[in-house]
């Protein structure tokens, strides 16, 4: 039987198709989106092979070594525009970014190059990479080994013989033994002397607390004292370990010469890694990603935070998201549970419930500008007046630090967990509240004991919704709390442990600093699409974990819903 396309319309077809088609979309668009997040963020970390060329524009030659990443087609007529000798008949023309690296040699680490006028193209074997602490990426041949100065091995020819693999493994022997001794360095550096800086700060503080209430009982000056001497006697010897150890660090140096001949110095403690990816096999290649991709994760950054990791602002991300958790739920729960359950339902109540709606609408700048003169100046303040005056004028809580950072947070996201509980609330039968009264309890009890148990999977809503808003923002941050780089982790050895006045690093922060702040942008782009490719993950874990307790509390309390 025919259906005129009058009726087809009003049976809603169109539209479940219309919608289906829109979700199809979304989904599509994502999914395209995290592909090329995932593309140009992970690739960056494979070991590509490092090609040789004679590159000739209007007449000027000269010899590149690096790696091709990233190709475009110009036009020929803008070339032309900046005076390059463009063949006739030619359109377009490809143009090559090659990472020639040797910042400190050439005084650039990326260029760009007509495709067309790059010649006599090899891949050398013997042509290797060095990840350096500073200066970005080294490239050339390896022509010798020096130790306190003194050359103890060499090697002068470009073809891979027994001779350069003895002289490359003994090289690759030496990164081993400085990485070990940079190790052991920053142990002690961060570590020991670290909580030696931190104790002995304190026993200032405390004695300027004894100062400021006049006590004039010399015998607990005279603890302080001897506790100070102590801790200075450890520094004394951890000094004289340090200065051995950078001596041992500083050791040897390599002699290396560039793809133009170019012969340089380098110290073998200033290089993180060293390979030969034109001579590295698939295998071999892989295991080289799997251990940059773990370097990222867990390492800390370096060079203006375009190279090495990101696991401050990893943990900074998750440690300010748990506790904002922590704050929040309590508050917008009990907020939640007033209105629906205590408050009488008039016009205030329903005014309140209009401006918390309102409240989740307020750009998220604003937050931050209240954090930064409520929390951070008005509270922290105060706080110090009162608890910390031993520190002033230099501020303990009147400062930004993670403790307002998710204060700032949990109130942003806070209206979203009134509304979720309220709703769960609202879904509760009311039968199930009389039924509870009937059998003898209190009106607390039953919300104790029936309600908010039955409402625990709506308030769980609430708080993914919370997390996931709160975990990309970043205008608020920039106000209370989040750095550059923060020179530890908040959460350490020394006593309190968790040191909520500290600043922290955030990954949303983190890739605005590197995509907008760094003075590297190509070497810095890749680490923009890795971090945010690693942002969205660190969220999706979040709200899968909620998730989980949210369905975990579903199932338990299904049976008093039926």
């Amino acid at each position: 039987m025919r259906v005129s396309f009058t009726e087809w319309t009003k049976s809603g077809s169109p539209w479940v198709w219309l919608n289906a088609g829109a979700v199809a979309i979304c989904m599509i668009m994502v999914i395209g989106l995290l592909g090329l997040i995932a593309v140009r963020g992970l690739g960056h970390f494979w070991p590509a092979d490092i090609m040789q060329a004679k590159y000739t524009e209007n007449g000027n030659t000269m010899i590149v070594a690096g790696e091709i990443v990233e190709q475009e087609q110009v036009p020929a007529t803008q070339l032309r525009d900046a005076g390059v000798k463009v063949p006739e008949g030619l359109e377009f023309m490809q143009r090559d970014l090659i990472k020639v690296g040797n910042r400190d040699v050439g005084g650039s680490d990326f260029l760009w190059m007509l495709d067309e006028f790059l010649s006599e193209r090899s891949y050398p074997e013997m042509m290797f990479a060095a990840e350096r602490r500073e200066w970005g990426n080294f490239y050339g041949y390896l022509r010798g080994l020096k130790e306190n100065g003194k050359l103890v091995a060499s090697h002068d020819g470009f073809e891979k013989t027994d001779a350069y693999m003895t002289l490359w493994n003994e090289f690759q022997n030496r990164i081993d033994r400085a990485l070990e001794i940079h190790d052991q360095i920053k142990d002690i550096e961060k570590g020991d002397i670290g909580s030696i800086n931190y104790e002995l700060e304190r026993l200032r503080l405390k004695q300027r607390s004894l100062e400021l209430k006049g006590v004039t009982d010399q015998s607990r000056y005279a603890d302080i004292d001897a506790r100070r001497a102590e801790l200075n006697a450890e520094y004394e010897v951890l000094q004289k370990d340090l200065l051995d150890l950078y001596e041992a660090f500083n050791r040897d140096s390599l002699v290396a010469v560039t793809a133009s001949g170019q012969q340089v110095e380098i110290g073998v403690g200033k290089i993180v890694r060293a390979f030969l990816p034109n001579n590295m096999g698939t295998g071999d290649k892989i295991g080289h990603y799997i251990g940059k991709l773990w370097e990222f994760m867990s390492d800390e950054p370096r060079e203006a935070n375009t190279e090495g990791g990101i696991f401050p602002a990893i943990f900074g991300t998750i440690m300010m998201v748990l506790l904002m958790s922590i704050m929040v739920t309590p508050f917008g729960v009990v907020a939640a549970v007033y209105l629906r359950e205590y408050a009488r339902q008039g016009f205030v109540t329903r005014l309140i419930r209009i401006a918390v709606n309102n409240l989740a609408g307020v750009p998220s700048i604003v937050y931050g500008v209240f954090g930064l003169g409520f929390f951070v100046y008005f509270l922290g303040g105060n706080i110090d007046d009162l608890f910390f005056p031993e520190a002033k004028p230099a501020p303990t809580f009147g400062t930004p630090g993670l403790m307002w950072a998710s204060l700032t947070l949990a109130l942003l996201t806070v209206p979203v967990v009134i509304v979720a509980t309220e709703e769960g609330l609202s879904r509760i039968p009311r039968a199930m509240r009389e039924g509870s009264l009937a059998l003898g309890a209190t009106k607390f009890e039953t919300l104790w004991k029936v309600v908010l148990p039955m409402a625990s999977p709506a308030m769980m809503t609430g708080v993914i919704l919370a997390i996931a808003r709160a975990a990309g923002e970043v205008a608020p941050l920039m106000l209370v709390g989040v750095v550059k780089l923060a020179p530890s982790l908040p959460l350490d050895l020394n006593y309190p442990f968790l040191h909520l006045d500290q600043k922290f690093m955030h990954l949303g922060f983190h890739i605005y600093d590197v995509g907008f702040q760094s003075p590297n942008v190509e070497a810095a782009r890749p680490l923009v699409y890795a971090t945010a490719l690693l942002l969205v993950a660190v969220i999706a874990l979040l709200n899968l974990s909620a998730i989980a307790i949210r369905n975990h509390l579903r199932e338990k309390y299904k049976a008093l819903e039926m």
